[in-house]
Parts: structure tokens; sequence; C-alpha cells
């Protein structure tokens, strides 16, 4: 869908992807130092996932960080930043006050770790310019500053 499409090219632009398109598992996308994994693996209505929707998809979102030992959590939304915010409290990376949602939102964790927000490359983001190609490939350029720190 088009959220795919803003997502890879950014990911390709900051260097994250070896091409900027995605269409099916066979189509030789490879990531480099990066990881994708969603809050909730369902379609829920409206896209609006419920609080247990998010509980009972908890565990895919724990065993990708275990696997994967990330330097930099990329949330792309407000309901992908409040489960990253839990997940990294009950990791003890982070015991402060939640900190507030908003693109561009920057918080640093314990371990030499960030969490990065951004808005969703939904459609209703994008057609209404709430977020722009610049605006997210600003976060994805500074995902990867501070990978290669």
């Amino acid at each position: 869908d088009r959220s795919g499409e803003w997502l890879y090219r950014a990911l390709h632009k900051a260097e994250f992807a070896n091409q900027p398109t995605s269409t099916d598992r066979d189509d030789g996308l490879e990531l480099r130092d990066c990881a994708i994994t969603a809050v909730c693996h369902c379609a829920p209505p409206d896209n609006k996932p419920a609080p247990d929707e998010i509980v009972n998809c908890r565990e895919w979102l724990a065993t990708t960080i275990d696997l994967v030992q990330p330097r930099v959590l990329l949330a792309l939304g407000g309901i992908a930043w409040k489960a990253v915010v839990s997940e990294v409290r009950s990791r003890g990376w982070y015991s402060g006050p939640a900190p507030p949602f908003g693109h561009g939102a920057k918080q640093a964790l314990t371990g030499d770790r960030w969490l990065l927000g951004s808005y969703h490359p939904s459609q209703q983001n994008t057609f209404t310019g709430k977020l722009t190609e610049p605006m997210f490939d600003r976060i994805f350029a500074t995902a990867r500053q501070l990978v290669e720190r």
C-alpha cells in the first residue's frame, strides 16, 4: 500500500534498504541495520487496535527486540510510540515520565539506545500534508546518524 511505498523509499534513501520498493518476498529487498515489525499484527476495524489486541501481539514486538538488539527504535505513529515506551520501560531502558509523542520526538534510552517518533505514513497523514516526504526522510536520516554513532 502507499504506507509501504513511503517506508521503503525512506529506508532506501537512508541506506537501510538496497532498493526503494518492495512488492513481494522475492523482489530482492535487503535491509541493513534495520528490522521492521508492527505493534499489532492484524487489521482491526478502522485500523484502531483495541488495547487487548495490542497486548495479544506484544510478544512479537518483544521477540523482535530480543533478536535484533536495536540501538534505535523508530515508532511510526502514536499507537506504536505508546507500545514501544511500555516495552522499553519493562526492559529498564527508560524510567522517566512518558515522553510526549510527536513527529521528530527523540528520547534517549539506557545503553546508548534511542527512541524516535514519526507520524505514520498513512494516506490520511500524507494526503493532508501532515507528513511530507522531507519530514519522513529527516527522521530516517536521524536514525541512520544514531545507528552509526
